[in-house]
């Protein structure tokens, strides 16, 4: 896929990751569409990227409607969309996780991707052609210890990604999933692991997601690991 062009939606695209994919995409010439919650933050980076932005929350399925209305205003088409607003609160066992966090993180990580990929596609499916881009994590892949709810609710949104792609496998849209490891953003300010310095460069992972785009057989499934350290002899 040529990107130099297309028109790009990603939420939670203030900072983090989001950012990172936002400038990753407008390298390669594609026109962008930041959204995010943190007004003055989207206009920084819509100031320094030279693009346009809109205030929405993931959460409010009415906002992101909204949201696919601008885009489709602004640019004539959605070419592709970025499902990548998240939210991840302090580790903590199953037994003591603050399940009242639990459920804004699943309206968040779960709802927000589900409510993201229905605002897309009936721009989508009238133009016969799309990509929607989930960004899941390495914790969709398999259980891990002390981040229960977090993990669930990036199962859920990857049994989504994966059900919608088999829906629309005929429509011309084409749903990826991306699955990242640990990255050094702000998703972990409340309570950064010991491990954090080793983290991926958000920069960098997005790079590789953009890349895969590019390719003439693209993976569905992209997953970018944390190298392992070597151990010292």
């Amino acid at each position: 896929m040529n990107l130099e062009g297309k028109s790009v939606v990603i939420t939670g695209a203030s900072r983090g990751f989001g950012e990172a994919l936002a400038k990753a995409f407008a390298k390669k010439g594609a026109k962008i569409m930041l959204s995010a919650r943190n007004e003055s933050e989207l206009q920084q980076l819509a100031k320094k990227l030279k693009c346009g932005y809109f205030k929405a929350d993931v959460t409010k399925q009415e906002e992101m409607n909204a949201l696919a209305e601008k885009a489709k205003e602004k640019f004539g088409a959605i070419d592709i969309w970025v499902n990548n607003a998240g939210i991840f609160t302090p580790k903590a066992g199953a037994r003591e996780t603050d399940w009242r966090r639990a459920h804004e993180m699943m309206e968040t990580n779960f709802f927000g991707t589900v409510y993201g990929c229905l605002a897309a596609l009936p721009q989508m499916r009238k133009q016969g052609s799309g990509v929607i881009m989930n960004v899941l994590s390495t914790a969709s892949l398999e259980g891990k210890t002390r981040i229960s709810a977090y993990t669930a609710t990036k199962f859920a949104a990857k049994g989504f990604t994966e059900s919608l792609r088999l829906e629309e496998k005929e429509s011309g849209i084409q749903v990826f999933g991306i699955y990242p490891g640990g990255m050094q953003t702000h998703l972990f300010d409340e309570g950064k692991p010991d491990s954090f310095g080793e983290y991926m460069d958000p920069l960098k992972v997005a790079r590789k997601a953009v890349k895969n785009l590019l390719k003439e057989k693209p993976k569905l499934d992209l997953v970018v690991r944390r190298p392992i350290a070597k151990s010292k002899k």
